[in-house]
């Protein structure tokens, strides 16, 4: 699964990186060394305009923890954070934005926990480790987005009656990180970003192509401070290497 990510870019690095054609500087997100689920993320998505019928790339605030159309609570998103590739198009609660509604997810990396066994006195737990491209790019990370009207609120175009949120892809991991962890977030190579985007691309097997395993040989995974377990602490510091006590039997 992935629960915690990195997304320190600036928008605007992101705007030229995703060639995004609509951003509203007025929307801002803090950098975040600790994402966490029910955050605001950025997103890179693209939208037909109703106006000129023009589809445009834009750069989004989502809501992380994906809430289908059909859900009673924005609770449900909790529980959402990642869809599985093995099923995602089939799922009833994905299967509808699998077709329609993709995203990009941009991240410097992601964070896995694996499991310590006791020794000695040393009580049983968990590491985490920092997971990020070798030459430091973007992640562009697949994921789903949907539209969730709440039903508490009366009017259509009050504040906090239409939310959008957004869920992970996951897949099995590779490379250093399959040895942290069986699954990783997916990223889409920088070749598939428009096919992966355009709404007009339907093909459920022609998507799932796009959805490939990642190459090995291009992450590094690095022991970070249990620090990060706490979505209070958040900073730089989060990624700063300690000393692997992984045993290598």
């Amino acid at each position: 699964m992935c629960g915690r990510y990195v997304s320190t870019r600036r928008p605007q690095d992101l705007v030229g990186l995703f060639d995004v054609t609509r951003w509203d500087p007025d929307q801002v997100l803090d950098p975040s060394w600790n994402v966490a689920p029910t955050d605001d993320v950025w997103s890179v998505l693209e939208r037909v305009e109703r106006d000129t019928g023009e589809v445009t790339r834009q750069l989004r605030p989502l809501r992380w923890g994906l809430v289908p159309s059909w859900a009673k609570s924005l609770n449900v998103g909790a529980k959402m954070i990642n869809a599985r590739v093995e099923t995602v198009a089939e799922k009833p609660a994905y299967r509808r934005a699998f077709a329609k509604r993709r995203c990009l997810l941009p991240a410097d990396g992601f964070y896995e926990w694996q499991a310590v066994a006791a020794t000695g006195t040393a009580k049983a737990g968990k590491q985490p480790y920092f997971i990020s491209p070798e030459d430091g790019q973007v992640m562009a990370l697949a994921g789903l987005y949907e539209f969730w009207r709440d039903p508490a609120v009366s009017d259509n175009e009050a504040p906090g009656a239409w939310w959008t949120t957004c869920t992970i892809i996951t897949t099995e991991a590779t490379d250093a990180a399959g040895r942290v962890h069986p699954r990783m977030p997916l990223a889409i190579a920088p070749d598939d970003w428009a096919a992966w985007l355009d709404p007009a691309h339907q093909d459920p097997g022609e998507l799932r192509a796009l959805l490939a395993a990642p190459a090995a040989g291009h992450l590094d995974a690095r022991a970070v401070s249990p620090a990060v377990n706490s979505v209070r602490n958040n900073g730089p510091h989060l990624l700063d290497e300690i000393a692997d006590d992984r045993s290598e039997d």
